[in-house]
């Protein structure tokens, strides 16, 4: 098992800048990839990007790409999203999640944190 615990949410102005951090725990050997999604009132969750874990690649979705960027510290077990630039379109509650390779197989996103409110004001 693995647990995955977010932090670093809040208020922001537009324009603004937050870092968000996910703390895993656990069975965390197997990690293929870690990810970021969130998900606004009224609207299904989305993919934000995603990091792997041993290589460090990224990938975006266009709405985040050249204002998020992911990072990860491996002897911590943590990954962290960057946001600037943050508009109002922003607001969501923010998840990260864990893709084990030996669980589902890769690509399919395992485990998942509780979830960060991030809410940007105009």
């Amino acid at each position: 098992q693995v647990q995955l615990v977010e932090s670093g949410g809040g208020l922001v102005q537009a324009g603004g800048s937050l870092r968000l951090s996910c703390a895993a725990s656990g069975r965390t050997e197997s990690t293929y990839a870690m990810g970021w999604f969130r998900q606004a009132p009224g609207k299904e969750r989305e993919f934000v990007g995603r990091i792997k874990w041993t290589a460090g690649t990224t990938y975006y979705a266009d709405s985040v790409k050249c204002r998020f960027t992911i990072s990860r510290d491996n002897a911590k077990n943590t990954v962290h999203l960057q946001m600037n630039s943050l508009t109002p379109e922003d607001t969501a509650v923010y998840y990260c999640a864990l893709d084990d390779r030996f669980v589902a197989g890769v690509g399919s996103y395992d485990y998942w944190g509780q979830g960060t409110q991030v809410t940007v004001s105009s």
